[in-house]
């Protein structure tokens, strides 16, 4: 059992040689303000460790968060409508490749879906990319409070009879509610107990 006392931001690293080497590594991927940040902050029970930007698109590190000298949540950028300059993009996206292509240590790849937008084209881009790769990703569609039972069991539906999702599971999640928390942890589980 993870001990998440023990929690701490490691690096926000810049430049890919900054990428920490050696112990498995949970990605967290999705666009800008899909609600990244608020859900490394419920699974590890802390209130602001990660930071959740005012202005979408902020983040241009790769923050990796340290848990129990065992694990760790790497956040990556949020891709979609940054408020940035197109060099600034340009770089965002260089890191993000780098930090998929390059680090050996990603167990897991959470890629995050907002329910009440449905996939977007960049996420369809990711999701091709996690196929192609082969590592392990599981689709987490946040902000499920903000949908109606009918609404949400569509969306959910939606994503998982998609082409582009296939058998990777689709997990309802709300920071509001804790909704999906613990069939979050169930996934990083399975693939760091393995």
């Amino acid at each position: 059992m993870l001990n998440l006392q023990d929690v701490s931001l490691l690096i926000s690293a810049g430049k890919p040689e900054q990428f920490p080497k050696g112990i498995p590594q949970i990605a967290f991927s999705g666009r800008s303000n899909v609600g990244k940040s608020s859900l490394i902050n419920t699974l590890l029970n802390r209130k602001s460790l990660a930071r959740v930007s005012s202005a979408p698109g902020k983040t241009v590190t790769v923050n990796f968060y340290l848990i129990d000298k065992k694990l760790i949540f790497a956040d990556l950028p949020g891709y979609g409508y940054a408020k940035r300059s197109y060099n600034k993009k340009e770089d965002f996206s260089a890191l993000t490749d780098a930090y998929l292509s390059k680090c050996e240590d990603i167990a897991l790849i959470l890629q995050l879906v907002d329910l009440k937008v449905g996939l977007t084209e960049y996420d369809r881009m990711m999701l091709q990319w996690m196929n192609e790769s082969g590592i392990p990703f599981c689709i987490v569609g946040t902000k499920a409070d903000k949908l109606n039972k009918t609404e949400l069991q569509k969306a959910v539906s939606a994503l998982c009879s998609d082409s582009d999702v296939g058998a990777a599971p689709v997990i309802p999640f709300s920071s509001l509610k804790g909704t999906g928390k613990d069939e979050v942890w169930r996934q990083i589980n399975n693939v760091i107990n393995s």
